[in-house]
């Protein structure tokens, strides 16, 4: 059967992973009894509520005489890692716009890497139906960008197809009126234009696991393509290592894709995308080939981790009242079972302690697991977020990013402010239709905390986006730190409306009444700069001229509501995050006020 493989490559919310679904359904690949369910790759149930693509996942479709492998990548730069590794399997991309957004940071991230691995690009311009579109200003964003890009006279000879992927629409002509109820012509541009897999079916095995996946009962799974020779299974091969050293192992189980299956197969060829199981520890990179003939495949680029935070087991009054795994065992064992398929995850033991540093590739990489981890019954409290500084040749260096914005005109301002603070360089700036986007460069560790502040400031109107750039010399001090205090529970027990009403005048409330809450809990936001210790469980003094029924009439603001990112977000290097698979709460890392008040006299 002829091959094709293509990834699918674009900004967040462009619509990959809905156009996936289109190439599905309209291909015949499906049976007929099988029913697509609505952005059917992203089968995590985070992934669903987000409506973002966390990690790269591959598929197959039959169409004509030809099986088209596709790759459905990630959209944030967090899990960009994975979008560079799935260039090495994959001869073209279909690089997906938005008719009417255009081009965005994430689009110029995806395709660098394209182009940099000289695969064949095809420009699908999608939500053509949308009320408001700009398709040639689009089209000139695109091209603009591709020169930006250094894309050879080649690579600038890019043809392009118009989709609205929701309606299973398409066309050659940028003409709303053009578009037939089908996918025809891009199936048959993808056949035309993306290059069959140049490879060579009778030489040695060579095939490099560019994924990882895991499964209980078969362990860890490399996914990758055949680079070279044919492999079977319970054949003997040996895998040459990272560092240079080889193992060799039996081949388990070959599996193979198609439509919304991994299927088990008995033998692969040059050119196939499968996955292979059969050695406990394989790793992204590293080549398995036949005995006698190792000839290893160039290692492939893992990008380094830039954020680091603190896990450790749940300490606080309440620990072990939501969760059923709390023990440092248990969570070791789950840290460790998650780098099983995430290479850009690094796991290491605070020595003597029941705590880990966990390195990922942002703050939404992170917070993602530790969300996993508590829907699956883990209780856990984890640091607030910090770069990873790098030494070299005795001098500090730290990660910097590129951040795009665009926010309304009337709140542009105090953006920029706060951006300035936290030590951004602004590079480039243009309004338009009451929206104004800027261009910045910034340490990472200036956006810990930003984000919050963020969609305050623009009323929840701004776009964000960021991608890491490079490290770079370390310039002054700690930047964004939180500016106010909090209000610190004295005492245990249950809130009440008549504490929280008198204590509004002194900040904001995170906390409602009819509340548990212990020592050193964090209840609320000071309107000052220092920590405040309250008591939120008193209640009022009854007298014989007054009802208890008096309390019911305390009229209360209704309290900040934080989310798992928002808390990650807030937290000061004194506090920590409790999640238990219930509850979320913020509480300084020393409980009581006396621990501060000694520990503070140290410093």
């Amino acid at each position: 059967m002829n091959i094709r493989n293509v990834a699918i490559i674009a900004h967040v919310d462009h619509g990959k992973t809905t156009l996936v679904d289109q190439l599905l359904k309209l291909s015949g690949t499906l049976r007929d009894h099988e029913e697509i369910a609505e952005r059917a790759m992203d089968s995590n149930a985070l992934e669903r509520e987000r409506g973002i693509t966390i990690l790269a996942k591959n598929t197959a479709i039959n169409y004509k005489d030809y099986r088209i492998n596709i790759m459905d990548t990630p959209g944030h730069a967090d899990f960009g890692g994975e979008v560079e590794r799935i260039m090495n399997m994959v001869d073209g991309v279909l690089l997906v716009v938005d008719a009417y957004e255009g081009t965005m940071p994430q689009t110029r991230f995806v395709l660098k890497k394209a182009l940099e691995a000289k695969v064949k690009p095809i420009v699908v311009i999608n939500k053509v139906d949308r009320p408001v579109v700009r398709i040639d200003e689009v089209m000139d964003e695109v091209l603009e960008l591709f020169m930006e890009l250094g894309a050879d006279d080649n690579q600038l000879d890019f043809p392009t197809v118009f989709v609205s992927a929701l309606m299973g629409t398409s066309s050659l002509d940028s003409n709303i009126e053009s578009q037939v109820n089908n996918m025809d012509c891009l199936f048959d541009m993808v056949i035309d234009e993306i290059p069959a897999p140049l490879v060579d079916e009778e030489g040695g095995l060579q095939f490099q696991p560019a994924l990882l996946d895991y499964n209980d009962y078969v362990g860890r799974i490399g996914i990758g393509r055949v680079q070279r020779g044919k492999m079977k299974v319970n054949e003997t091969v040996v895998c040459m290592r990272a560092d240079g050293t080889k193992t060799q192992f039996r081949i388990q189980k070959l599996f193979g894709f198609i439509g919304l299956h991994r299927i088990e197969i008995e033998e692969a060829s040059a050119g196939d995308i499968v996955a292979i199981a059969g050695l406990a520890d394989i790793g992204v990179g590293e080549t398995v080939c036949t005995l006698g003939h190792e000839d290893p495949l160039p290692l492939l680029r893992v990008d380094e981790p830039t954020i680091q935070m603190v896990f450790g087991t749940n300490t606080s009054p309440f620990a072990g009242k939501d969760g059923k795994f709390v023990t440092a065992s248990k969570i070791e064992e789950r840290l460790y079972k998650e780098t099983n398929k995430d290479v850009s995850l690094k796991i290491e033991r605070v020595n003597n302690s029941e705590e880990w540093i966990v390195s990922g590739r942002g703050e939404l990489h992170l917070s993602i697991l530790i969300e996993n981890m508590r829907r699956e019954g883990y209780e856990l409290q984890v640091s607030k977020p910090k770069v990873i500084i790098k030494e070299v040749d005795g001098e500090l260096f730290e990660p910097y990013e590129d951040v795009h914005i665009e926010a309304p005109d009337e709140c542009i301002g105090s953006v920029i402010e706060s951006l300035g603070y936290r030590r951004g360089t602004l590079e480039n700036m243009d309004s338009q239709d009451g929206m104004t986007k800027v261009h910045y460069t910034i340490p990472s560790r200036g956006l810990i905390g930003f984000m919050t502040n963020f969609l305050t400031m623009t009323k929840g109107y701004g776009i964000i986006s960021h991608s890491f750039v490079e490290y770079r010399p370390m310039e002054g001090e700690a930047v964004g730190e939180r500016t106010l205090g909090v209000l610190v529970s004295i005492d245990a027990g249950q809130s009440t409306a008549y504490a929280l009403g008198s204590l509004e005048d002194r900040g904001v409330m995170f906390i409602g009444p009819g509340v548990e809450v212990y020592e050193g809990m964090i209840i609320g936001e000071h309107s000052r700069d220092n920590d405040l210790v309250v008591n939120v469980t008193k209640g009022k003094q009854l007298t014989n001229t007054r009802s208890s029924s008096k309390d019911s009439t305390v009229v209360l603001k209704k309290p900040r509501q934080f989310n798992l990112e928002t808390c990650l977000d807030y937290v000061n290097d004194d506090e920590l995050v409790e999640v238990t698979p219930l509850n979320i709460r913020i509480r300084k890392r020393l409980l009581t006020e006396q621990e501060r008040r000694r520990a503070n006299k140290k410093y």
